[in-house]
């Protein structure tokens, strides 16, 4: 396997000074941020992704996966902020395959389209996505799934003509939040373009074990996201080793299953000392003989 970080750690610098910092730091890939400030699709033109490939040859890095999960370039409407906002949600879940607003739920599905063609002009083989979002006060859970698998079938469309996968990442607090709760999905929305962004602390903390389910979810995985997560299991993405997960274990569950894809990084929390941390993550990665 191979190792990225993603670029969501350095929401506070530009593109080309995370992609030399984290070639610098000696990762093979590198996961783009498809959100503002770095490679918005909505704004992002030819000359934009010409110079991201040129910067990428230049670095001599691949990208591991684009990240199309947060989104902060698009203003969801005010109904869509009352029934959610009000949860203590990330800004960057909205607008979601999950809003009461219809006109916010297509705004979430036009964006993953055109990402997935970002993401094929960049050479990437994966777009992550959000697992439908927090739902709302006024929607059943019922009602949310079938959204998001309206919006996933709509979107696995354009990801097979462009052969990109459409990752869903199970995340805490959010629509489809365990292992159960993907499998389920992917059986509904059914396209072989629909898999999982596999990420190990976000299955830690609703309780799973992420070394046990390397195995169960391998059909479905083909880009791993890894961080490390307190003790109490908080939702709080940790610097490697400093937090309770079996990192070593996940790892070798990864490699027992031939997986020769990447496994990324992710500390977007980071994001004042995003070079840094992404250093001392790769040296954890080297002193436990992992890179």
């Amino acid at each position: 396997m191979e190792f990225g970080f993603s670029m969501n750690a350095f929401r506070q610098r530009t593109l080309t000074e995370g992609v030399e910092a984290i070639a610098d730091a000696g990762y093979d890939g590198v996961e783009i941020l498809l959100d503002d400030p770095h490679l918005f699709p909505g704004t992002a033109d030819g000359d934009d992704l010409e110079r991201a490939r040129t910067l990428l040859d230049d670095c001599g890095i691949e990208v591991s996966n684009c990240n199309a999960f947060m989104l902060s370039a698009i203003e969801p409407s005010a109904e869509s902020r009352a029934a959610t906002f009000n949860r203590d949600t990330e800004a960057f879940h909205h607008p979601s395959f999950v809003e009461l607003d219809p006109e916010d739920r297509q705004a979430r599905v036009e964006h993953t389209k055109n990402a997935l063609a970002t993401a094929a002009a960049l050479g990437s083989e994966s777009i992550s996505v959000p697992p439908g979002g927090p739902v709302p006060e006024r929607m059943s859970r019922a009602d949310a799934l079938d959204a998001l698998v309206r919006g996933l079938r709509e979107v696995a469309d354009a990801a097979e003509k462009l052969g990109v996968d459409v990752l869903v990442e199970p995340e805490p607090h959010l629509l489809i939040e365990t292992s159960e709760d993907f499998l389920d999905l992917v059986d509904r929305v059914d396209s072989p373009r629909i898999g999982c962004n596999f990420d190990a602390g976000h299955f830690y903390s609703v309780g799973e074990d992420p070394v046990e389910l390397v195995e169960t979810l391998a059909p479905y995985t083909p880009h791993y996201h890894l961080e490390d997560i307190p003790a109490d299991r908080t939702h709080e993405h940790t610097q490697l080793g400093e937090g309770a997960m079996d990192i070593d274990g996940f790892l070798d569950a990864v490699e027992a299953t031939g997986y020769d894809g990447y496994v990324t990084v992710e500390l977007y929390p980071y994001q004042e000392t995003a070079a840094e941390t992404a250093r001392t993550a790769m040296e954890y990665l080297e002193a436990h003989g992992w890179a």
